[in-house]
């Protein structure tokens, strides 16, 4: 018999099934995503826990006319199985696949390309108000999860939706998670929201009762709704999304498809802002993630040895550190698990600070601690340290604040898209004075780097990949601005700038391979001597405003004319899910460095 998992290739197709067959639909979409995510990696009980209300929104709404707003894309998997691209999740997160994330290049149905948290509510105000200046129709449908809504910017479209009272939908999906376990007031505050289900229930219940009661029932039932309502402002004073202006409704079950399909219909009707706050089991339907949610999050279909993670290293020399020096405090912003923190929160529960998505604050709050007399080590994704850009430079740079920034998926990142790419940080870094830039070739080196970092008094940024380490038998001590050379066997010379340049040059015979794993300040005594030196230099991130056109500029103030060439990712965005091809397309391949050399020594 076929499954309905294979009729559906569009919404169209989805409300021609019954309710009860949506249950048996839903069914199949886990064992789906399940499959998918255990051969290719993936987010995975994020997506479990959605799969309902997504069914449910694409049953009583009409996209793509109507705009369904994904934030982060972590709970997305199941809109894309509905709208046509089962069939790419056998390749999910790779380039003959279906990306991770919602993304427009992949369909019509995704309108807009996301994968960082809490923008979903600005860009549905965004939709909404176009729609009232164009004179059209169509519904906005904001889906946000209770971790994003920790976001400063989510607050800041909630403000904004309320004010300019523009009819959109907001469905707020609360699993009590973002990655890591959610934290902060407006955690608590859903909490309360969580248990008023029992007021609810017994709300119904007794006005049902009541209406029963023969002649006198109607009117017992409107005096006691005066008392009830009494009764919810003095017990539950759950008022936080009314005050902002936004009608609020829930929370309910967010796996009752039945009952979903019922209240977005009725909400799709409203004429003001609503949220419907849904509560959901992050990880339903595989016992597994739903034990473990933080664990089953995001699943790696690589089974590499953790041991040698740079994530690994930068964990093990930080617990190290914080035995010896109780001034060690470490802050994430929800990312405990990802950045290799576990184990200092544990450890240290009064010296590890979980902020929340919120990187923006934890730059600020770190410049803070620092300004209060101890050692802030603040551990996060390079693609979301851009989103603290102005805090580090204004709260961090201009004072010289001694704060360290660990970061972590530095370069590129394979599977997870172009959203977050880490090739951008030693651009948006290096233009800001005060700040001193390392890339570690190896978790040896990226110990080192920590100790070093801890006898400067001013920022520092450390950053490195997500993939596994190499190790090198080499390792200078660290010096200020000093970079190292780990072979001398040519005239042409290598400045490998980061551990997949340093891998890719070392594996080249005939040159001289120095790595050069200070971004900033440049090692300008040994560029000194490299005046009459034909150079590649090598980086796994951004040629613009990057290491190599540093080192150029410096050089040619110093009347520099000799072959100088640069190797890295160019002026785009990096759409490909997998490192081969990235690399390959960037021309970070040995043997292409083989032939540039080649063509570079024909100028001696």
């Amino acid at each position: 018999m076929e499954k309905f998992i294979d009729k559906i290739k569009s919404p169209t197709d989805l409300k021609k099934l019954s309710i009860e067959q949506l249950n048996e639909y839903a069914d199949e979409v886990r064992e789906l995503i399940i499959n998918s995510v255990e051969k290719n990696g993936g987010h995975l009980a994020s997506n479990l826990g959605a799969v309902d209300f997504v069914i449910a929104l694409h049953y009583v709404f009409d996209c793509p006319n109507d705009k369904l707003i994904f934030d982060v894309g972590h709970q997305a998997y199941a809109h894309k199985i509905i709208t046509g691209r089962k069939d790419g999740f056998e390749n999910l997160r790779h380039d003959n696949g279906v990306s991770g994330f919602v993304n427009v290049t992949e369909s019509i149905y995704d309108c807009c390309t996301m994968g960082h948290s809490s923008t979903s509510l600005s860009l549905g105000v965004g939709f909404a108000r176009a729609r009232k200046l164009k004179n059209e129709k169509y519904n906005v449908v904001s889906i946000i999860g209770d971790g994003a809504l920790t976001g400063g910017i989510a607050f800041e479209a909630l403000n904004d939706i309320g004010e300019c009272k523009t009819p959109m939908l907001i469905v707020l999906n609360d699993n009590t998670m973002s990655i890591s376990k959610n934290v902060g007031g407006i955690s608590k505050h859903l909490s309360k929201l969580r248990l008023s289900k029992k007021y609810v229930a017994f709300k119904h219940s007794l006005k049902n009762g009541l209406l029963a009661i023969p002649f006198i029932g109607k009117g017992l039932s409107k005096l006691t709704e005066a008392i009830r309502d009494s009764l919810k402002n003095i017990l539950m004073r759950n008022k936080i999304f009314e005050d902002f202006g936004i009608k609020y409704l829930g929370p309910f079950d967010g796996h009752d498809i039945k009952l979903l399909v019922s209240i977005f219909e009725q909400a799709k009707n409203y004429n003001r802002p609503a949220l419907i706050h849904l509560v959901t089991n992050k990880g339903k339907g595989s016992e597994y993630a739903e034990n473990d949610p933080t664990a089953y999050h995001g699943v790696s279909a690589n089974k590499n040895n953790v041991e040698k993670l740079f994530a690994k290293a930068f964990s093990d020399k930080l617990m190290n550190i914080a035995d010896k020096n109780k001034d060690i405090v470490a802050i994430t912003a929800a990312m405990t698990t990802g950045t290799g923190l576990t184990d200092f929160a544990k450890k240290y529960p009064d010296r590890f600070f979980d902020v929340g998505i919120a990187e923006q604050h934890a730059v600020s709050f770190a410049s803070g601690l620092a300004r209060g007399g101890v050692r802030p080590v603040f551990a996060v994704y390079s693609t979301f340290l851009q989103r603290a850009f102005d805090e580090v430079m204004t709260d961090l740079c201009i004072d010289s604040v001694p704060v360290i920034l660990a970061i972590d998926h530095s370069g590129y990142v394979d599977g997870d898209g172009v959203t977050h790419q880490g090739v951008f940080d030693t651009g948006y870094l290096g233009m800001i004075p005060n700040i001193t830039i390392m890339s570690p070739k190896d978790g040896e080196e990226l110990s080192n780097m920590l100790d070093f970092a801890l006898k400067l008094n001013s920022p520092v940024a450390i950053k490195y990949p997500k993939s596994y380490c190499e190790s090198y038998a080499i390792h200078t001590p660290i010096e200020l601005g000093k970079w190292e050379t780990l072979k001398t066997d040519g005239e042409t010379v290598i400045l490998a700038n980061s551990a997949k340049a340093v891998e890719i040059a070392s594996q080249i015979d005939g040159v001289t391979v120095v790595n050069a794993r200070f971004n900033k300040p440049l090692d300008y005594e040994v560029l000194d001597t490299l005046t009459n030196s034909n150079i590649l230099t090598i980086e796994d991130g951004m040629l613009r405003g990057g290491f190599g056109e540093s080192v150029l500029a410096y050089l040619n103030k110093k009347g520099y004319n000799k072959t100088f060439r640069s190797i890295g990712f160019d002026d785009r965005f990096i759409t490909e899910t997998e490192n081969v091809n990235a690399y390959e397309k960037a021309g970070l391949t040995v043997e292409n460095i083989k032939t540039v050399i080649n063509n570079m020594n024909k100028t001696l």
